[in-house]
Protein backbone atom coordinates (compact mmCIF):
# COMPACT_ATOMS: atom_id res chain seq x y z
CA UNK A 1 0.00 0.00 0.00
CA UNK A 2 1.47 3.50 -1.22
CA UNK A 3 2.42 5.76 2.23
CA UNK A 4 0.06 7.98 4.38
CA UNK A 5 0.18 11.62 3.33
CA UNK A 6 -1.02 14.84 5.02
CA UNK A 7 -3.17 15.62 1.70
CA UNK A 8 -5.51 12.98 2.92
CA UNK A 9 -5.68 13.75 6.53
CA UNK A 10 -9.35 12.78 8.85
CA UNK A 11 -9.96 13.88 12.01
CA UNK A 12 -12.78 10.73 13.82
CA UNK A 13 -14.96 11.72 16.24
CA UNK A 14 -15.44 8.50 17.76
CA UNK A 15 -17.67 7.27 20.77
CA UNK A 16 -15.88 3.78 22.72
CA UNK A 17 -16.56 1.99 25.48
CA UNK A 18 -15.06 3.36 28.79
CA UNK A 19 -12.24 0.91 29.37
CA UNK A 20 -8.87 1.78 30.61
CA UNK A 21 -7.12 0.35 27.27
CA UNK A 22 -9.82 1.97 24.98
CA UNK A 23 -7.69 4.35 23.40
CA UNK A 24 -4.63 2.17 23.01
CA UNK A 25 -7.14 -0.39 21.29
CA UNK A 26 -8.68 1.72 19.40
CA UNK A 27 -4.82 3.46 17.97
CA UNK A 28 -4.09 -0.35 17.14
CA UNK A 29 -7.13 -0.60 15.06
CA UNK A 30 -6.11 2.75 12.97
CA UNK A 31 -2.87 1.13 12.64
CA UNK A 32 -3.27 -2.38 11.62
CA UNK A 33 -5.35 -0.52 8.94
CA UNK A 34 -2.39 0.98 7.49
CA UNK A 35 -2.88 4.64 8.04
CA UNK A 36 -0.27 6.71 10.57
CA UNK A 37 -1.81 8.20 13.55
CA UNK A 38 -1.22 11.75 14.36
CA UNK A 39 -3.08 12.41 17.22
CA UNK A 40 -5.61 11.44 19.78
CA UNK A 41 -7.20 14.20 22.02
CA UNK A 42 -10.03 13.24 24.90
CA UNK A 43 -13.48 15.22 24.54
CA UNK A 44 -15.99 13.68 26.51
CA UNK A 45 -15.89 10.72 29.64
CA UNK A 46 -18.95 9.49 30.88
CA UNK A 47 -20.14 6.84 33.03
CA UNK A 48 -20.44 4.17 30.18
CA UNK A 49 -18.39 5.91 27.35
CA UNK A 50 -15.81 8.13 26.08
CA UNK A 51 -15.52 10.56 23.03
CA UNK A 52 -12.20 10.55 21.76
CA UNK A 53 -10.89 12.89 18.29
CA UNK A 54 -8.81 10.82 16.32
CA UNK A 55 -6.35 12.33 13.72
CA UNK A 56 -4.80 10.14 11.00
CA UNK A 57 -3.05 10.30 7.90
CA UNK A 58 -4.41 8.08 4.82
CA UNK A 59 -3.13 7.19 1.38
CA UNK A 60 -7.37 7.75 -0.12
CA UNK A 61 -10.59 8.18 0.56
CA UNK A 62 -11.52 4.22 -0.17
CA UNK A 63 -8.62 3.77 2.74
CA UNK A 64 -10.42 6.48 4.87
CA UNK A 65 -13.15 4.62 4.28
CA UNK A 66 -11.68 1.09 5.33
CA UNK A 67 -10.15 2.79 8.16
CA UNK A 68 -13.57 3.59 9.56
CA UNK A 69 -14.56 -0.03 9.10
CA UNK A 70 -11.99 -1.19 11.04
CA UNK A 71 -12.46 1.11 13.87
CA UNK A 72 -16.68 0.15 13.56
CA UNK A 73 -15.21 -3.34 13.97
CA UNK A 74 -14.22 -3.16 17.73
CA UNK A 75 -16.89 -3.36 20.01
CA UNK A 76 -19.48 -0.89 21.35
CA UNK A 77 -17.43 1.43 19.17
CA UNK A 78 -19.24 3.81 16.48
CA UNK A 79 -17.53 6.72 14.50
CA UNK A 80 -20.05 9.85 14.62
CA UNK A 81 -18.26 12.16 12.27
CA UNK A 82 -15.69 12.25 10.21
CA UNK A 83 -13.63 15.77 9.17
CA UNK A 84 -11.16 16.20 6.45
CA UNK A 85 -8.52 18.22 7.36
CA UNK A 86 -7.75 19.30 3.88
CA UNK A 87 -11.71 20.29 2.60
CA UNK A 88 -11.71 22.12 5.54
CA UNK A 89 -8.17 24.17 4.39
CA UNK A 90 -10.19 24.78 1.14
CA UNK A 91 -13.25 26.20 3.30
CA UNK A 92 -13.98 29.54 1.70
CA UNK A 93 -10.90 29.63 -0.63
CA UNK A 94 -7.81 30.06 0.87
CA UNK A 95 -6.64 33.65 0.09
CA UNK A 96 -8.51 37.19 0.25
CA UNK A 97 -7.58 41.09 -0.59
CA UNK A 98 -6.03 43.18 2.35
CA UNK A 99 -5.57 46.35 2.71
CA UNK A 100 -2.12 47.84 3.30
CA UNK A 101 -2.91 51.61 4.23
CA UNK A 102 -5.01 52.71 6.67
CA UNK A 103 -9.06 53.48 6.14
CA UNK A 104 -10.48 55.03 9.18
CA UNK A 105 -10.96 58.68 8.50
CA UNK A 106 -12.54 60.62 5.96
CA UNK A 107 -8.65 61.99 5.20
CA UNK A 108 -8.14 57.93 4.40
CA UNK A 109 -10.85 57.89 2.33
CA UNK A 110 -9.86 60.88 0.20
CA UNK A 111 -6.29 60.03 -0.49
CA UNK A 112 -7.10 56.19 -1.22
CA UNK A 113 -10.28 56.74 -3.37
CA UNK A 114 -12.05 60.47 -4.55
CA UNK A 115 -11.27 62.88 -4.48
CA UNK A 116 -7.22 62.24 -3.76
CA UNK A 117 -6.91 59.34 -6.55
CA UNK A 118 -8.11 61.36 -9.48
CA UNK A 119 -4.71 62.91 -9.59
CA UNK A 120 -2.99 59.22 -9.60
CA UNK A 121 -4.88 58.72 -12.39
CA UNK A 122 -4.16 61.67 -14.55
CA UNK A 123 -0.34 61.14 -14.06
CA UNK A 124 -0.85 57.35 -15.03
CA UNK A 125 -2.78 58.61 -18.06
CA UNK A 126 -0.36 60.82 -19.06
CA UNK A 127 2.26 57.50 -18.63
CA UNK A 128 1.07 54.59 -18.65
CA UNK A 129 4.53 53.36 -17.27
CA UNK A 130 3.47 54.76 -13.56
CA UNK A 131 1.26 52.00 -13.43
CA UNK A 132 4.06 50.16 -11.97
CA UNK A 133 4.88 52.70 -9.65
CA UNK A 134 1.20 53.63 -8.42
CA UNK A 135 -1.05 50.47 -8.55
CA UNK A 136 -0.91 46.99 -7.55
CA UNK A 137 0.93 45.71 -11.32
CA UNK A 138 3.77 46.41 -9.00
CA UNK A 139 3.80 43.41 -7.72
CA UNK A 140 1.00 41.53 -8.92
CA UNK A 141 0.72 37.98 -11.38
CA UNK A 142 -2.14 36.27 -13.21
CA UNK A 143 -2.63 32.89 -12.50
CA UNK A 144 -3.36 31.86 -15.66
CA UNK A 145 -5.50 28.54 -17.04
CA UNK A 146 -8.43 26.67 -18.87
CA UNK A 147 -8.37 23.88 -16.88
CA UNK A 148 -7.72 21.55 -19.25
CA UNK A 149 -5.11 20.29 -17.98
CA UNK A 150 -4.78 20.15 -14.13
CA UNK A 151 -2.01 17.98 -12.29
CA UNK A 152 -2.74 14.19 -12.97
CA UNK A 153 -6.35 14.77 -12.79
CA UNK A 154 -6.86 16.22 -16.81
CA UNK A 155 -9.64 18.68 -18.27
CA UNK A 156 -11.56 19.13 -15.22
CA UNK A 157 -13.25 22.37 -16.00
CA UNK A 158 -12.16 26.27 -14.56
CA UNK A 159 -14.46 25.64 -11.28
CA UNK A 160 -12.41 22.79 -10.47
CA UNK A 161 -9.33 23.95 -11.26
CA UNK A 162 -9.62 27.28 -8.83
CA UNK A 163 -8.39 25.39 -5.79
CA UNK A 164 -4.87 24.61 -7.41
CA UNK A 165 -4.74 28.13 -8.65
CA UNK A 166 -5.90 29.89 -5.23
CA UNK A 167 -2.56 26.87 -3.80
CA UNK A 168 -0.55 28.48 -6.58
CA UNK A 169 -1.34 32.29 -5.12
CA UNK A 170 -0.69 30.93 -1.86
CA UNK A 171 2.73 29.83 -2.77
CA UNK A 172 3.65 32.84 -4.58
CA UNK A 173 2.83 34.94 -1.54
CA UNK A 174 4.51 32.84 0.98
CA UNK A 175 7.49 31.89 -0.89
CA UNK A 176 8.11 35.16 -2.90
CA UNK A 177 6.33 38.15 -1.35
CA UNK A 178 4.69 38.66 -4.49
CA UNK A 179 0.63 39.19 -4.85
CA UNK A 180 -1.04 36.14 -7.11
CA UNK A 181 -5.01 35.68 -8.30
CA UNK A 182 -6.22 33.01 -10.20
CA UNK A 183 -8.10 33.72 -13.72
CA UNK A 184 -9.61 30.30 -14.49
CA UNK A 185 -11.28 30.73 -18.18
CA UNK A 186 -14.12 29.19 -19.41
CA UNK A 187 -13.49 28.57 -22.52
CA UNK A 188 -10.67 26.42 -24.88
CA UNK A 189 -10.33 28.44 -27.64
CA UNK A 190 -6.67 29.82 -28.11
CA UNK A 191 -7.69 32.77 -29.74
CA UNK A 192 -10.06 33.50 -27.48
CA UNK A 193 -7.65 32.61 -24.21
CA UNK A 194 -4.88 35.01 -26.08
CA UNK A 195 -7.52 37.81 -26.43
CA UNK A 196 -8.73 37.69 -23.11
CA UNK A 197 -5.27 37.60 -21.52
CA UNK A 198 -4.21 40.71 -23.48
CA UNK A 199 -7.25 42.19 -22.40
CA UNK A 200 -6.48 41.86 -18.52
CA UNK A 201 -2.54 42.38 -19.20
CA UNK A 202 -2.79 46.30 -17.58
CA UNK A 203 -3.67 44.99 -14.14
CA UNK A 204 -0.61 42.78 -13.66
CA UNK A 205 3.42 42.70 -14.07
CA UNK A 206 3.37 39.43 -15.49
CA UNK A 207 1.36 36.23 -16.88
CA UNK A 208 1.78 32.67 -14.94
CA UNK A 209 0.00 30.68 -17.13
CA UNK A 210 -0.88 26.92 -15.62
CA UNK A 211 -2.09 23.46 -16.49
CA UNK A 212 -3.24 24.21 -19.91
CA UNK A 213 -2.57 21.48 -22.28
CA UNK A 214 -0.31 20.46 -25.00
CA UNK A 215 0.07 21.71 -27.74
CA UNK A 216 -2.12 24.69 -27.38
CA UNK A 217 0.38 25.81 -24.26
CA UNK A 218 2.65 26.40 -26.65
CA UNK A 219 1.00 28.79 -28.84
CA UNK A 220 -0.45 30.75 -26.40
CA UNK A 221 2.45 31.44 -24.46
CA UNK A 222 4.65 32.43 -27.81
CA UNK A 223 1.80 35.01 -28.94
CA UNK A 224 1.15 36.57 -25.08
CA UNK A 225 5.09 36.44 -25.53
CA UNK A 226 5.39 38.42 -28.48
CA UNK A 227 2.37 40.88 -27.92
CA UNK A 228 2.77 41.74 -24.07
CA UNK A 229 4.91 44.03 -23.20
CA UNK A 230 4.81 42.18 -19.49
CA UNK A 231 6.95 38.50 -19.19
CA UNK A 232 4.68 35.63 -19.84
CA UNK A 233 5.70 32.60 -18.53
CA UNK A 234 4.54 28.88 -18.11
CA UNK A 235 4.98 27.39 -15.23
CA UNK A 236 4.43 23.84 -16.08
CA UNK A 237 7.17 24.07 -19.02
CA UNK A 238 9.83 26.52 -17.87
CA UNK A 239 9.30 26.14 -13.56
CA UNK A 240 9.67 22.42 -14.43
CA UNK A 241 12.40 22.87 -16.61
CA UNK A 242 14.51 25.09 -13.88
CA UNK A 243 14.22 22.86 -11.27
CA UNK A 244 15.44 19.74 -13.47
CA UNK A 245 18.47 21.64 -14.41
CA UNK A 246 19.51 22.86 -10.90
CA UNK A 247 19.29 19.77 -9.91
CA UNK A 248 21.34 17.31 -12.44
CA UNK A 249 23.91 20.69 -12.13
CA UNK A 250 23.94 19.09 -8.75
CA UNK A 251 23.78 15.76 -9.26
CA UNK A 252 26.60 15.76 -12.07
CA UNK A 253 28.83 17.54 -9.44
CA UNK A 254 27.99 14.51 -6.55
CA UNK A 255 28.70 12.09 -9.37
CA UNK A 256 31.86 14.48 -11.33
CA UNK A 257 30.50 14.61 -14.48
CA UNK A 258 30.11 17.03 -17.03
CA UNK A 259 27.15 18.05 -18.81
CA UNK A 260 28.43 17.87 -22.34
CA UNK A 261 29.75 14.75 -22.06
CA UNK A 262 27.19 12.52 -20.37
CA UNK A 263 24.42 10.84 -22.06
CA UNK A 264 20.92 11.79 -21.48
CA UNK A 265 17.40 10.39 -21.99
CA UNK A 266 13.60 11.78 -21.38
CA UNK A 267 10.74 10.16 -21.08
CA UNK A 268 7.86 12.42 -22.24
CA UNK A 269 8.22 14.85 -25.00
CA UNK A 270 5.50 17.43 -23.89
CA UNK A 271 5.07 20.77 -22.80
CA UNK A 272 7.81 19.63 -19.59
CA UNK A 273 10.19 17.42 -21.69
CA UNK A 274 9.91 19.63 -24.28
CA UNK A 275 11.10 22.40 -21.99
CA UNK A 276 13.20 20.20 -20.52
CA UNK A 277 15.74 19.58 -23.42
CA UNK A 278 15.82 22.89 -24.22
CA UNK A 279 17.03 23.99 -21.39
CA UNK A 280 19.98 21.24 -20.94
CA UNK A 281 20.83 22.17 -24.81
CA UNK A 282 20.97 26.08 -23.87
CA UNK A 283 23.58 24.72 -20.75
CA UNK A 284 25.74 22.67 -22.66
CA UNK A 285 23.99 19.35 -22.84
CA UNK A 286 25.24 17.63 -26.43
CA UNK A 287 23.68 13.98 -26.16
CA UNK A 288 19.89 13.95 -25.37
CA UNK A 289 17.22 11.40 -26.64
CA UNK A 290 13.34 12.29 -26.11
CA UNK A 291 11.30 9.25 -25.78
CA UNK A 292 7.57 9.60 -26.39
CA UNK A 293 4.83 6.51 -26.84
CA UNK A 294 6.34 5.62 -30.49
CA UNK A 295 10.01 5.50 -28.76
CA UNK A 296 12.92 7.94 -29.62
CA UNK A 297 12.72 10.84 -31.62
CA UNK A 298 15.79 11.58 -33.79
CA UNK A 299 16.97 12.95 -37.42
CA UNK A 300 15.43 9.82 -38.20
CA UNK A 301 11.62 10.23 -37.87
CA UNK A 302 10.09 12.91 -38.92
CA UNK A 303 6.96 14.28 -36.48
CA UNK A 304 3.68 15.85 -37.25
CA UNK A 305 3.62 18.30 -34.63
CA UNK A 306 6.01 21.11 -34.86
CA UNK A 307 7.15 21.19 -31.11
CA UNK A 308 8.09 17.32 -31.44
CA UNK A 309 9.51 17.88 -34.90
CA UNK A 310 11.92 20.62 -33.53
CA UNK A 311 13.28 18.04 -30.99
CA UNK A 312 13.46 15.01 -33.42
CA UNK A 313 15.66 17.22 -35.95
CA UNK A 314 17.90 18.84 -32.98
CA UNK A 315 18.21 15.86 -30.52
CA UNK A 316 19.57 12.65 -30.44
CA UNK A 317 22.67 13.10 -32.32
CA UNK A 318 24.08 9.54 -32.77
CA UNK A 319 20.94 8.69 -34.12
CA UNK A 320 19.77 6.06 -31.79
CA UNK A 321 16.49 3.97 -32.37
CA UNK A 322 14.18 2.32 -30.29
CA UNK A 323 11.92 2.27 -27.00
CA UNK A 324 12.62 4.03 -24.01
CA UNK A 325 14.18 0.68 -22.30
CA UNK A 326 16.56 0.24 -25.53
CA UNK A 327 18.03 3.75 -25.31
CA UNK A 328 18.22 3.82 -21.52
CA UNK A 329 21.17 1.57 -22.35
CA UNK A 330 24.04 2.87 -20.58
CA UNK A 331 22.96 6.28 -20.61
CA UNK A 332 24.26 8.83 -17.59
CA UNK A 333 20.82 10.75 -16.69
CA UNK A 334 17.63 9.34 -16.88
CA UNK A 335 14.67 12.08 -16.82
CA UNK A 336 10.87 10.89 -16.58
CA UNK A 337 8.43 13.37 -17.09
CA UNK A 338 5.88 11.33 -18.68
CA UNK A 339 3.60 8.41 -16.59
CA UNK A 340 3.78 5.95 -13.60
CA UNK A 341 5.41 2.77 -13.47
CA UNK A 342 7.02 1.98 -16.83
CA UNK A 343 10.92 1.04 -15.59
CA UNK A 344 11.74 -1.48 -13.20
CA UNK A 345 15.20 -1.51 -11.26
CA UNK A 346 16.53 -3.74 -13.90
CA UNK A 347 16.27 -1.32 -16.51
CA UNK A 348 18.09 1.32 -14.20
CA UNK A 349 20.83 -1.57 -13.97
CA UNK A 350 21.62 -1.29 -17.82
CA UNK A 351 22.67 2.57 -17.12
CA UNK A 352 26.28 3.80 -17.27
CA UNK A 353 27.86 3.36 -13.49
CA UNK A 354 27.23 6.39 -11.53
CA UNK A 355 23.83 6.94 -12.90
CA UNK A 356 21.05 9.67 -12.43
CA UNK A 357 17.50 9.20 -12.19
CA UNK A 358 14.63 11.70 -12.34
CA UNK A 359 11.38 9.60 -12.28
CA UNK A 360 8.97 13.12 -11.62
CA UNK A 361 5.71 11.59 -12.71
CA UNK A 362 3.32 12.32 -10.20
CA UNK A 363 2.08 10.66 -7.91
CA UNK A 364 3.51 7.38 -9.68
CA UNK A 365 7.01 7.73 -10.25
CA UNK A 366 8.25 6.43 -13.69
CA UNK A 367 10.24 3.62 -11.85
CA UNK A 368 9.99 2.90 -8.02
CA UNK A 369 12.48 4.67 -6.12
CA UNK A 370 13.49 2.19 -3.83
CA UNK A 371 14.54 0.14 -6.69
CA UNK A 372 16.12 3.02 -8.97
CA UNK A 373 18.29 4.00 -5.52
CA UNK A 374 19.48 0.05 -5.54
CA UNK A 375 21.76 0.95 -9.03
CA UNK A 376 21.48 4.42 -9.08
CA UNK A 377 24.05 6.81 -7.92
CA UNK A 378 21.47 9.58 -7.03
CA UNK A 379 17.90 9.47 -7.57
CA UNK A 380 14.94 12.47 -7.45
CA UNK A 381 11.57 12.36 -7.61
CA UNK A 382 8.46 14.96 -7.94
CA UNK A 383 7.44 13.31 -4.36
CA UNK A 384 7.60 15.04 -0.86
CA UNK A 385 8.06 11.31 0.74
CA UNK A 386 11.87 10.27 -1.00
CA UNK A 387 14.87 12.32 -1.01
CA UNK A 388 15.56 15.44 -3.68
CA UNK A 389 12.20 16.57 -4.04
CA UNK A 390 11.99 18.36 -7.65
CA UNK A 391 8.88 20.94 -7.15
CA UNK A 392 8.28 24.23 -9.45
CA UNK A 393 7.59 25.67 -6.01
CA UNK A 394 11.16 25.75 -5.59
CA UNK A 395 11.42 28.80 -8.81
CA UNK A 396 8.58 30.22 -9.57
CA UNK A 397 7.78 32.64 -6.53
CA UNK A 398 11.91 34.21 -6.21
CA UNK A 399 11.62 34.31 -10.41
CA UNK A 400 8.08 36.30 -10.62
CA UNK A 401 9.96 38.68 -7.44
CA UNK A 402 13.11 39.05 -9.33
CA UNK A 403 10.56 40.15 -12.89
CA UNK A 404 8.60 42.20 -10.91
CA UNK A 405 11.20 43.75 -8.99
CA UNK A 406 13.23 44.84 -12.29
CA UNK A 407 10.17 46.12 -13.91
CA UNK A 408 10.80 43.37 -16.79
CA UNK A 409 9.31 43.31 -20.17
CA UNK A 410 9.75 39.71 -20.76
CA UNK A 411 11.23 36.65 -20.33
CA UNK A 412 13.99 34.32 -22.30
CA UNK A 413 15.59 31.38 -22.29
CA UNK A 414 18.87 32.64 -20.38
CA UNK A 415 17.25 33.99 -17.84
CA UNK A 416 15.46 30.82 -16.66
CA UNK A 417 18.65 29.42 -16.98
CA UNK A 418 20.65 32.07 -14.64
CA UNK A 419 17.76 31.33 -12.14
CA UNK A 420 18.79 27.37 -12.50
CA UNK A 421 22.32 28.55 -11.80
CA UNK A 422 21.13 30.35 -8.96
CA UNK A 423 18.92 27.65 -7.46
CA UNK A 424 21.47 25.15 -7.86
CA UNK A 425 24.10 27.58 -5.93
CA UNK A 426 21.77 27.33 -2.92
CA UNK A 427 23.38 24.10 -1.93
CA UNK A 428 27.21 24.51 -0.36
CA UNK A 429 30.11 22.44 -1.10
CA UNK A 430 29.70 21.08 2.16
CA UNK A 431 25.82 20.76 1.99
CA UNK A 432 26.11 18.66 -1.84
CA UNK A 433 25.25 14.73 -1.13
CA UNK A 434 23.35 12.04 -3.08
CA UNK A 435 20.31 12.81 -0.76
CA UNK A 436 20.23 16.62 -0.70
CA UNK A 437 21.38 18.06 -4.43
CA UNK A 438 18.09 20.73 -4.17
CA UNK A 439 17.30 22.75 -1.48
CA UNK A 440 14.27 22.20 0.36
CA UNK A 441 11.20 24.12 -0.07
CA UNK A 442 10.80 25.93 3.04
CA UNK A 443 14.91 26.99 2.69
CA UNK A 444 14.37 30.67 3.11
CA UNK A 445 17.23 31.33 0.96
CA UNK A 446 15.78 30.36 -2.34
CA UNK A 447 13.54 32.87 -3.65
CA UNK A 448 16.10 35.93 -2.82
CA UNK A 449 19.22 33.82 -4.07
CA UNK A 450 16.78 33.60 -7.53
CA UNK A 451 15.70 36.82 -7.35
CA UNK A 452 18.73 38.77 -6.84
CA UNK A 453 19.88 36.29 -9.81
CA UNK A 454 17.52 37.38 -12.34
CA UNK A 455 17.83 41.23 -11.51
CA UNK A 456 21.47 40.76 -11.91
CA UNK A 457 20.87 39.25 -14.94
CA UNK A 458 18.35 41.85 -16.36
CA UNK A 459 20.55 44.95 -15.13
CA UNK A 460 23.43 43.13 -17.48
CA UNK A 461 21.53 42.81 -20.62
CA UNK A 462 19.83 46.12 -20.19
CA UNK A 463 23.04 47.91 -19.73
Amino acid sequence: MPTPSPSYTVTMRIRVPSHPRATQHLVEAVADAGALVTGIDMVESVENSLTVLLTCDCVNTPHVNEVRHRIEMMVGTKVLEVSDATLEAHNGGKISVSLKNPLRTRQDLARVYTPGVARVCTKIARDKELARQYTIKRNTVAVVTDGTAVLGLGDIGPEAALPVMEGKAALFKKFGEVDAWPVCLDTKDTEEIISIVKAIAPVYGGINLEDISAPRCFEIEERLREELDIPVFHDDQHGTAIVTLAALINALRVVDKKIEDVRIVVSGVGAAGSAIIRLLKLHGATDVIGCGRNGALGPFREEANPHRNWLAQNTNPRGVEGSLKDVLKDADVFIGVSSGNILTGDDIATMADDAIVFAMANPTPEVDPVDASRHAAIVATGRSDYPNQINNVLVFPGLFKGMLKAGANSIDDEMLRAAAVALANVVSDEQRNANYIIPGVFDARIADSVSQAVVTFLKEHQD
